[in-house]
Order: C-alpha cells, then sequence, then structure tokens
C-alpha cells in the first residue's frame, strides 16, 4: 500500500485477508528477449522516496553508485534523505506529486541532466486518495467519487504520464521501469476496491508497455508485507512488530536489476526464494482465499509505503 494518504485497511473480520506467496499457478508466456543482464544504467529515478521502500532502494541504489533523482510530496522528509544520501552519491531532490504536470516533466528534467535514466521506480501511491483519519477503508458502494479518482491518477495515470516522458531516456539505455504492485490488485478484498482496482490497471499497463516495448524491461513488483508507518496507519491500534521491515525486501529489487528476467509481474517473496542460478518466471496471480480466514502458511502484502 501506499502513499502519504494510508488510511486503516480492515475487513469483517479485523485484517485483510492474505495472498499465500508460493508459486503462481497458470500458463506463463514468455516475453521476447530483451536487453541482456550487466551492469545497469547509473541513472534511477524514483517516486516516493522519502520513507519506506522508495528510502530503502534509493540507499541500495545510491550504495551500488547509481545517480539518483528522487521524489516525494514530503519536502523536510526528502530533504533529510537528500541529505545522507549526497555523501554517497549525486542525488537530485524534487519534493511535489506525480499527479502535478509541471513536476513530472522537472524530474525527466533532472534526470536528464544526469545523463538519462536508466532505471524508473513508480513507487509512490495512494491508498483512497484522501485521509480516513483512522476510519476503516470504504466500500467500493460508499467510496467518495473524488477519492477515488484521485486514486487512479496518483496510481495509474502519475506512473503513466511520468513513464512517458522518460521514455526517450530509458530507450537509449534500454533501461528499466519498475511498477510497484500490490497482491489487491488480483485478490477480491473487502474495502480494497479503489486501491485493488488501481493496481491491477497499473499492472496491466505495465504488460502492455512491455509488448510495447520490447527492448525496455518493465517488471510490476509486489514486495510483501513490511513494517512501516504507513503499514500502523492502516492498522491502527495493532501490533505489526512481526512484519519485515523494507529493507528485507530490497534484495528482490536488487536480484531483477542485475538478472534483467523477462518482464512480467514478480512477488519480492519468489525472487527472494529462487536461488541465485535459476531464473524466476513472472507470476500469473495467485489463488483467491476461499474463506474470510488467512491460512497460517499465508503472508499479508499489505504495504508497499511507497510515500
Amino acid at each position: 500500500m501506499n502513499a502519504s494518504q494510508t488510511p486503516p485497511a480492515q475487513t469483517t473480520t479485523g485484517t485483510r485477508p492474505s495472498a499465500v506467496t508460493g508459486p503462481a499457478s497458470g500458463p506463463v508466456t514468455e516475453p521476447a528477449p530483451g536487453p541482456a543482464a550487466g551492469p545497469g544504467p547509473r541513472v534511477a529515478l524514483i517516486t516516493g522516496a522519502s520513507r519506506g521502500l522508495g528510502l530503502e532502494l534509493a540507499r541500495a541504489l545510491a550504495a551500488e553508485g547509481r545517480q539518483l533523482v528522487l521524489t516525494a510530496r514530503d519536502a523536510a522528509e526528502l530533504a533529510a534523505v537528500e541529505a545522507e544520501l549526497a555523501v554517497v552519491t549525486k542525488v537530485v531532490a524534487l519534493a511535489g506529486s506525480v499527479v502535478d504536470d509541471g513536476h513530472r516533466e522537472r524530474l525527466a528534467e533532472a534526470a536528464a541532466a544526469l545523463g538519462g535514466a536508466g532505471l524508473l521506480i513508480n513507487n509512490a501511491s495512494t491508498l483512497t486518495g484522501y485521509d480516513l483519519a483512522g476510519a476503516a477503508l470504504p466500500r467500493l458502494a460508499d467510496f467518495p467519487l473524488p477519492g477515488l479518482l484521485e486514486t487512479f491518477e496518483v496510481n495509474v495515470l502519475g506512473p503513466l504520464a511520468l513513464t512517458q516522458l522518460v521514455l526517450p531516456q530509458l530507450r537509449e539505455q534500454a533501461g528499466s521501469v519498475v511498477n510497484v504492485s500490490s497482491d489487491a490488485a488480483v485478490e477480491a478484498y473487502e474495502g480494497w476496491g479503489g486501491y485493488g482496482a488501481s493496481k491491477a490497471a497499473l499492472d496491466h499497463a505495465s504488460a502492455v508497455l512491455a509488448a510495447e516495448e520490447p527492448e525496455l524491461r518493465v517488471w510490476a513488483v509486489d514486495p510483501g508485507d513490511m513494517r512501516t508507518r504507513m503499514h500502523q496507519e492502516a492498522f491502527p491500534g495493532e501490533d505489526i512488530s512481526d512484519r519485515p521491515l523494507p529493507r528485507t525486501v530490497v534484495p528482490a529489487f536488487l536480484a531483477l536489476l542485475r538478472d534483467c528476467p523477462a518482464s512480467g509481474r514478480y512477488r519480492a517473496a519468489d525472487l527472494l526464494d529462487a536461488p541465485t542460478n535459476e531464473s524466476v518466471v513472472p507470476a500469473t496471480g495467485s489463488a483467491a482465499p476461499t474463506t474470510g480466514s488467512v491460512p497460517a502458511t499465508a503472508t499479508s502484502t499489505t504495504d508497499e509505503e511507497h510515500r
């Protein structure tokens, strides 16, 4: 889940059902061969980079020597990230929203000034498009339409619009696009209709972009459950100390960049479980739970903390 607007997430049983993170079922179609694996391009543009997963990805890529263009809505938090990472690599931090046309243009220009983005990570997003202030996620019957519109603008149109602007740079470097997804894109959870539908749309847009841009790698990645500020806001009053920290899934993203597998939808859990000498095929979804209870072997995927 994502964004500075990250309201509580509950079902009628108190917590959202979760999907099993084992291998996906169904046939897998391998995309056409793309760029060969190897050291990646050196400029990365990351949205939602002030905290959570976005921050940990920025730290990891900085440690690899990549130059960074970072954005998030909270200017103070983003400035702190810039100060931290500027001692490691070149950082351009621009506060703003991905739904702002002018801001997206400034991000693309900043990446071009560094030599061109070879990696775009669309990590910023929102659950409902407005602050629920402790209330439950709205059912579709009651979802305020302005919030639903904002959800799709932030989660789908913003990433797609930014991708359009950066595509010439990515094409030049046979680069990669990472769109952070969620199991809510493939599962039906009460209260998650707006967010899940927007993530499903982002997944499909990712697949179509991969078909239209075979020289690129386009990955939709479900990072899994994480212990973040946003996740705590999604489950107010609950103890989430058992959730892994965002940095624990960063190796999955680094594995994608290192191994450069086929474009497609991946789950971080699968990438982390795969032996280093075996390739991972894209996931095609996961089986929906048949009851309101969560199997003991299931892992909730409720948080991307894009913002």
